[in-house]
This record gives structure tokens, sequence and C-alpha cells, in this order.
């Protein structure tokens, strides 16, 4: 079967934020598809596009009350079927966001499920019985409080792994999985050409639902250790692929939160009998907080030897084995260029974020890119947290803050500023007009007040704009088969270089030797190259050789 995924690039929309075409406040499907153009200039193969179906919007989408219809706020079914035609006939693919870890509370199965134990429903869902007038067990909801909410309806608990309002489903139930099978084969006769899976390695919880490990200063356990990557996962994923994946020739990408090199592994082997690739987070994870009660809600930057480490394992570990998917930005993630670059100059702003797209885009896998990292957009920074709408910045606040006492107001607003989902959020910037021309009217989501400088209409008129640096890396990934194909490695005595981030891509005909300076300063470094070698790409006008300028991204070629 054709792994054409391998030389893609993919796009990812968050459809609220993207274009609103009717000025409601909110994008939809119409903005989208008046935007393809700018999606196709920039030269990206595949749209994923962030939850769209009818839903309470609890979780922004990821609360799903009907899988088959179309978030009225968004459009219509036919809005969609008018999207992915005009899509298909400029080249571009649809992935489809799949969040079935779960559902809404809203859903017609849960409806059901909770009508009493006789219930045909009832075991879509995992309910229990109380224990000593509380809880089933000590588990934490990812979204703060109990996993657990007592339903007097239905005289039980049921597990909800994140908001109250999302119930997990229960895919030991065989009819479960297979109402899921259906729907996903219903999507892909429609014409969808995959599926990006959210947290699908915590589809099968262990048996018993035993206690986790509480820390001292923790409310409830984690249970992240104890679902994700459940005994029963792969055999589900493989029964999906069978079912629908292989059958369709689908994209897949499975969101897979602690997973290990091993499990990477068993999930997006080449053989292709589960996923074609998972989203791990260890990077994500280099810049959180010494104290595990305060998990990612930090302020530092990870260091270049973690980083560095991280991303050189990774391709290593699944070379010749699976496949990797290469991100720095998604819904959840705070904007790149902020977060591991430098936003405090706009000089440096636009040279870090070529430097770390290079880094990235140079890398074996698949690149994911962002709405708005294209351009170099920034975190937001809000002064006050009344200004941020995301449900889990708000409900850390308030556990941290106010229940817990764990940290003052300042320190926990200026985690916040540094980590909320709220920076990936704000509306797309396209122009410096009223509402960066995203809407005309008051945005659901406050705009980044950057919108002036940093928008789609300055950077297409700026040739050394970050937008045309992406454009490049995107083209020299379909034309040059050592970055798809190129065996990884990084430069000796690089491993241990605080400052300079060193590595060659190799394949039977090409070296590519790429050297990133991951510091505002001017370096010195010696790297012997032969006299043939010339600059494919680099975010400088000219070559100083053992002189590395700040923020300095050059890919040499022999």
């Amino acid at each position: 079967m054709e792994k054409w995924w391998k030389n893609a690039v993919i796009y990812q929309i968050y459809p609220a934020s993207f274009q609103d075409s009717n000025n409601d406040g909110v994008g939809d499907l119409r903005g989208i598809t008046e935007r393809l153009d700018y999606i196709k200039k920039l030269g990206v193969d595949v749209l994923w596009l962030s939850p769209i179906y009818k839903s309470p919007q609890v979780d922004n989408g990821y609360d799903i009350s009907d899988y088959q219809a179309i978030n009225p706020t968004f459009g219509t079914m036919k809005d969609f079927d008018e999207l992915l035609a005009k899509a298909h006939s400029l080249g571009l693919k649809i992935m489809m966001d799949l969040v079935v870890n779960h559902t809404s509370n809203e859903h017609h199965w849960f409806q059901e499920s909770r009508k009493g134990k006789d219930n045909p429903y009832r075991d879509y869902y995992i309910w229990r019985d109380g224990k000593d007038g509380t809880a089933p067990n000590n588990w934490g909801s990812f979204f703060t409080g109990s996993a657990w909410k007592y339903d007097a309806q239905s005289n039980q608990y049921y597990l909800h792994l994140f908001a109250p309002e999302q119930p997990d489903l229960n895919w030991e139930n065989p009819t479960v999985r297979h109402s899921v099978y259906d729907m996903m084969n219903w999507w892909a006769d429609k014409g969808v050409d995959g599926f990006r899976m959210d947290v699908i390695n915590y589809i099968s919880k262990p048996e018993g639902l035993p206690d986790g490990k509480k820390g001292k200063q923790e409310l409830y356990a984690n249970p992240e250790p104890l679902v994700a990557n459940g005994h029963h996962v792969h055999e589900f994923l493989r029964e999906m692929n069978q079912t629908v994946l292989s059958k369709h020739n689908l994209i897949s990408v499975g969101e897979t939160p602690s997973v290990t090199v091993d499990e990477a592994e068993k999930y997006a082997s080449l053989d292709n009998k589960e996923l074609n690739m998972v989203f791990q987070f260890e990077h994500m994870g280099l810049d959180g907080n010494s104290n595990p009660a305060l998990g990612r809600w930090a302020d530092r930057k990870a260091s270049l030897k973690d980083l560095r480490a991280n991303l050189t394992k990774w391709q290593l570990a699944l070379a010749g084995k699976a496949w990797n998917s290469l991100y720095w930005n998604n819904h959840d993630q705070p904007r790149v260029v902020s977060r591991f670059g430098d936003d405090t100059t706009e000089e440096n702003r636009v040279l870090s974020a070529k430097m770390l797209a290079t880094m990235l885009h140079m890398q074996q896998g698949t690149p994911y890119i962002y709405e708005g990292e294209e351009i170099g957009m920034t975190n937001a920074y809000f002064s006050k947290i009344e200004d941020y709408v995301d449900i889990d910045s708000l409900n850390s606040y308030h556990q941290i803050v106010e229940e817990q006492h764990l940290v003052d107001k300042t320190t926990m607003m200026n985690y916040i500023k540094m980590h909320s989902r709220d920076n990936a959020r704000t509306p797309m910037q396209w122009s410096d007009h009223e509402n960066a021309g995203f809407s005309k009217h008051s945005p659901w989501e406050k705009m980044n007040p950057n919108f002036k400088t940093i928008n789609v209409q300055q950077a297409l008129g700026d040739p050394n704009s970050v937008f045309y640096y992406y454009q490049k890396l995107i083209k020299l990934r379909h034309t040059l088969p050592v970055i798809t194909d190129g065996t990884y490695a990084l430069i000796p005595g690089n491993s241990d270089d605080e400052e300079i981030y060193a590595f060659t891509r190799t394949n039977a005909d090409t070296t590519l030797v790429v050297i990133l300076n991951y510091t505002n300063k001017n370096l010195t470094r010696h790297y012997d190259l032969p006299s043939h070698a010339k600059i494919l790409i680099s975010n400088y006008a000219d070559d100083q050789g053992d002189n590395i300028r700040p923020y300095e991204a050059k890919v040499y070629q022999y």
C-alpha cells in the first residue's frame, strides 16, 4: 500500500479561530473554504480539522454529541461537502479529528445509558458503585477534580478522564467499538482522507480500575500511568485498521500521551497494522515544573541539551521500524516561537521561528504546522485571568492558587501566559484591519494585540518572511528524497554542545548538514565540509562559515 503520507506536510486548522465568514465572532467551514488558496500557496498536502461535529462546546468541540452532524456554529453538512470538494480539487486532503475515548454527556448513547442498568446502552460507558460513600477510586481528572461523577438518576458513578461532561466510552464492549468503526466508515465513504485520534492510547482501561499513586501535595492520583497504553489497546487498533483504515488507505495519527519508544513502535510500525504515526509528548514536557503537583505550569525554557537528546532519541529509535510525527505546535500547546524561540524583538522572532522550523522539517517524519505558525504568531500574554477562556487554564488557576495555595497569583499568571492553551487559540491574524481580518464581530477569543504587525498580509508582502521560509522547507521535502528517507546522525561532538544543534541526513547520493544556533549570541564553530558543499537553505542572506550568528539556521548539501 502506498505510504503517501511519508513526504506529506500537514496543516492543522482550529475552526473556531481560523476565519469567520458570517461575522458572528466564530470561525466556520465556509471561512476555511475561502482561505484554501492561501493554504495551497503554502504548499502543504493535508488539512487536519480540529472537531467540527455537533457539540455543546464544553471543551471546544472535544465533547461530541453527534459524530455524524456538523456543529451549527461551524455551518452545515453542505458546507462541509463544499469544503471537501474544493480541497480535493486543489489537491489537498482532509483529515478529521476523531474523539472516541469519550463523548459528550449530551450524546444519545449517554442519555440512554443514564436511564438504568438494564438499558442496552448502559455498557457503552464505564459505570461503577461508590466505595465507602465516595468515588470508586482515587483517580483525578486531567481537568482537575475527581475523574468520577455521581449520577443520581442511575445511582452510580461514571468515569470521565476529562470534564464531567465528557464520559469515557467502554471500549471493552465490542458493540461500542463497532459503532465507532461504522461512524468512521461513514466519513471515509464521504471522501475524507484520514483521522487524527484524540488520546487514543487511553481507550483500554486497566482491569479492576485500581487506585493510582498519589503524591503528598496531590488531591487525586494521576491516572495516566494506568490508562495509557492499556492491555487491549493494540488489539483494538488492529481491529480498527482492518475494519476501516486499511480498507480506505487513510492517513492516521494517534495522540498518545506517555507513549514510550517501544510502544510507539507498535502503534506506528511500518507494517501499518495499526496507525501510520503517533504524537508523542516528551519534548513538550521538557520545560515543565520540577514540582509534579504543578505539571506543565512553569515559565522556563527547555535547554538545548534536553531538546536535542529527546529529538535524537526518537529519530534513532524509530528509524527503519516506525514513523515519526514532527510538530512544535497544536491547539493544546503554546506558540513555538515564544516557547522554544525568542519573541522579545522582531528580528529575533523571525530568525528563531525560521531556525526552529529548520530543526523540525529537516528531521525524518511527517511535519505538522499549526495555523499561524507559518507567519510566526506568538503567545498572547494576556495580563488578567479574566482574559482567558480555556477550561484547563481557569480550573488550574482556581485549584493551584485558590484551593491549594501552591503559588501566588502573579507566579501562576506568568505560568498561564506561557503555557495556556489560549495561546494557540487566539484568532488567525490575516491583516492589520479590524480583528485582524478574522471577523467584523468581536471574536469568541480575544485577539493577540500584536496582529497589527504580525499577519498574513504583511508576511505575503515580504519575500524574507517566515511564511516564505516555510514554503521553501515544504518544497524541499517534496523534492529532496534524503529528507524523507535519509539516515539521521548527530555530528560527532555535538551531543554536549549547549548552544548549537548540528546533525546530518544522508542517503546513497546526498548528504545534508544542518547547523542551528539555539541562542541569541554570535558563536564560533568549525565543521569539516567538502569544498563542493553548497547552502541549501538558510535564514541569513550570506554564509559566514565558522561564525554562526544569533538563531542562525543553515543547511549544507553535498
